[in-house]
């Protein structure tokens, strides 16, 4: 069977971690540009204040993509480029380059897919209290219907949240990523709280905005399970396990079912509720039926998983990897598998399409002497992976489309420039950029899987 005709093969970039700019044409200061300058916060004390220059050399980039055969871009707004103080009144020179952008995209036959919040949260609205204030949940949706309403004219694809177990989970629980807060578990569920109630208004909005019927979708993570054998016993045990909430600790921020059974299903889990019911906000019926606005896709990013096992009475079992068990550059276990049962355990329990938002890997890239980048283990990986998807295919799973992380190099969060994703290479002191053999190796798959 295999995938769709129709099934949209891109790459994905996030604000921050490309454009640079940062003080210019009015762009305002998000979390992230204060968290970087801080010492001791990011490796080596880069920041993302030139990042990839994407903002002066996009169209040297999309013209890129278009040659590699690209068929789909996956990029996020921006919100202070466009609120400076997060709301009020918009800054038309960032309107006008993101404008700009899709106007470049469609000239050169390649989809844009939006997402309105990859973690440059305005630092204006952090100081009155972020998402911790009630208010959050209508700044966000103001500034996500002014985006569709701006923009829905040219773009019919939007995603609200990239990953909120990472911007909530590791920017106020553990405190590694911007804003660097360790806050209460109390704080950090009323948090959540308001994330998802912030994504169920701003879609209301978003539809009411909209220039055309747009398409609307919601990018969390996970790390995704997968069964040592598929015995049905086997299975069942990972999916339980894949859909169990965790005990409270620093990564109780990670996981599936806290975060999608609200928007999809109308209702928190019940594991969860029972679990961290000391610390959770008053939780209504009204804010269930806000949350779970029908959505027309749900993305996924998935990197790596586990292999279960099972005991004799049938319970799952995580056993520890085997001494040189494959890694990336990052240090990111080697799984293919989770690309293949992950979308299929999403799909049986939340019946929506499902987009891989974001998959790839960090290698220890380098120019050549011949002047070229070879990568052959990420070509490996990305067929290991690809294969595993074309198997979740096969199984049934309703499968949209997939965006390989990254386009290029980039700002790699608090590991600055230290980790290199992207299929593209950047050189970050002359900005030059150059096509790795894995970006050609996609262009043929991409030219093979979509006859």
């Amino acid at each position: 069977m295999g995938f769709k005709k129709d099934f949209v093969w891109g790459t994905a970039t996030a604000s921050y971690q490309v454009e640079g700019a940062a003080k210019e044409d009015g762009r305002g200061e998000s979390v992230w540009d204060v968290f970087c300058h801080e010492p001791n916060r990011v490796a080596c004390g880069h920041n993302g204040d030139v990042a990839c220059d994407h903002y002066h050399r996009y169209k040297e980039d999309i013209r890129l993509m278009q040659s590699l055969g690209i068929k789909a871009y996956r990029f996020s707004i921006s919100w202070t480029r466009l609120f400076p103080e997060g709301t009020g009144q918009p800054n038309q020179k960032g309107v006008q380059f993101y404008s700009d952008l899709i106007d470049e995209l469609l000239a050169c036959g390649i989809e844009p897919y939006i997402t309105l919040f990859h973690w440059d949260y305005p630092y204006a609205l952090y100081q009155k209290g972020g998402w911790l204030n009630d208010e959050s949940v209508n700044w966000f949706a103001d500034y996500a219907a002014f985006v569709v309403q701006t923009y829905s004219d040219r773009v019919k694809h939007f995603i609200t949240f990239n990953e909120p177990q990472c911007f909530i989970g590791l920017g106020y629980l553990s405190g590694v990523h911007a804003p660097g807060l360790k806050l209460f578990y109390r704080d950090i569920f009323k948090m959540c709280h308001n994330v998802l109630k912030a994504h169920g208004k701003a879609v209301i909005q978003m539809r009411k905005a909209a220039k055309q019927p747009i398409r609307i979708g919601y990018a969390p993570t996970c790390n995704a399970d997968y069964p040592e054998k598929e015995t049905p016993e086997n299975i069942e045990a990972v999916r339980k396990r894949f859909f169990a909430c965790p005990d409270l600790s620093p990564d109780v921020m990670w996981n599936v079912s806290w975060w999608s059974d609200p928007v999809v299903l109308g209702k928190y889990p019940e594991d969860g509720l029972e679990k961290y019911k000391d610390y959770l906000p008053e939780i209504t019926e009204k804010d269930m039926a806000l949350i779970s606005q029908p959505i027309d896709f749900y993305g996924q990013n998935i990197y790596n998983g586990h292999q279960i096992t099972i005991d004799e009475a049938g319970n799952a079992l995580c056993p520890e990897r085997a001494a040189g068990f494959p890694k990336t550059a990052v240090q990111w276990p080697v799984t293919p598998e989770c690309l293949r049962w992950g979308p299929r355990f999403l799909y049986e329990r939340y019946h929506l399409p499902v987009i891989i938002t974001e998959n790839g890997m960090s290698a220890h890239d380098c120019i050549s002497l011949d002047g070229q980048v070879h990568d052959p283990n990420r070509i490996d990986f990305l067929h290991r992976y690809l294969t595993q998807l074309e198997k979740a295919a096969d199984d049934g799973v309703d499968l949209e489309g997939y965006f390989l992380w990254s386009f290029m190099d980039n700002f790699e969060w608090q590991l600055g420039y230290t980790e290199r994703f992207g299929i593209v290479f950047v050189d970050y002191e002359t900005q030059k950029r150059i096509p790795k053999d894995s970006a050609y190796w996609y262009q043929n798959w991409i030219e093979a899987h979509s006859k």
